[in-house]
């Protein structure tokens, strides 16, 4: 396929991602306008792009995003990087594997919201703490795909790298992570996605800034609107991010693929 040929069927592809939203859109203004749906219960579209363009005229909608941004970015490279390591370690070392896999696995399975008591009686009610569950939430989908690829490396591509003389930090520079960026990646976009969940919770935290707290702030004051446009901005700033991470993708498989 030639390159203007794959940039065409690139561009159709991403036509046809807006479809639905589109049309959710349009099912939405349409229940809210014929008056199917209450609009104490569902806002109209007009309603909610009004509440943003309020938010901003108050100086406060592009302070909500950015904190959530700043918060969710710091807490997302802290985990991830963690979780390269941990899974590394896990993934290559038997011994590494036998003291440290179940250890892990047991906070894997503590919930998220378990870390908050804990949290604020070491950390206080501060950015720290806040920042700090969002790691916890980045690191262990990174850890879980990290080790899991690493252990299924193919041996025959190990050896060879042996056979080169290349030393273990070479080897796993120059063979063994290349070998599993797909899974790599897949674990990052996870824990990206997990980031932003855990931004909620951690913004239930005492916060009084962000879109977690717009959320809940909106909801106790009853502004419904004001509750879609926090969703809606959450849905598009993770949608976003994740699409950074595809090019970080493509341009890892086009390094070293």
């Amino acid at each position: 396929m030639n390159p203007g040929s794959r940039r065409t069927s690139r561009g159709w592809l991403i036509a046809a991602g807006a479809v639905l939203p589109i049309v959710l859109v349009g099912i939405w203004w349409f229940l809210s306008a014929a008056g199917i749906v209450e609009s104490y219960r569902l806002p109209s579209p007009l309603s909610v792009v009004q509440a943003g363009i309020d938010l901003a005229a108050d100086g406060l909608l592009g302070q909500y995003i950015a904190i959530s941004l700043q918060r969710v970015l710091i807490g997302f490279f802290a985990g991830a990087v963690m979780g390269l390591a941990l899974g590394a370690l896990v993934g290559l070392s038997k011994w590494g594997s036998a003291l440290l896999a179940p250890t892990i696995g047991g906070f894997r399975a503590v919930p998220s919201l378990a870390w908050v008591p804990l949290l604020i009686l070491y950390l206080s009610i501060n950015e720290d703490s806040k920042v700090t569950l969002i790691a916890i939430g980045a690191l262990f989908p990174v850890y879980t795909t990290v080790s899991g690829a690493l252990r299924h490396v193919d041996p025959q591509l190990v050896e060879l790298g042996k056979a080169y003389g290349l030393g273990r930090m070479s080897l796993l520079a120059q063979v063994q992570l290349p070998a599993v960026i797909p899974s790599v990646v897949s674990g990052l976009r996870l824990a990206l996605a997990q980031s932003w969940l855990f931004l909620v919770a951690a913004e239930l935290i005492a916060s009084s800034m962000g879109l977690g707290f717009l959320l809940v702030d909106s909801q106790n004051n009853g502004r419904i609107d004001r509750m879609f446009l926090a969703i809606i901005l959450l849905g598009v700033l993770g949608k976003t991010t994740d699409a950074l991470i595809g090019l970080l993708e493509r341009f890892l498989l086009k390094r070293w693929g």
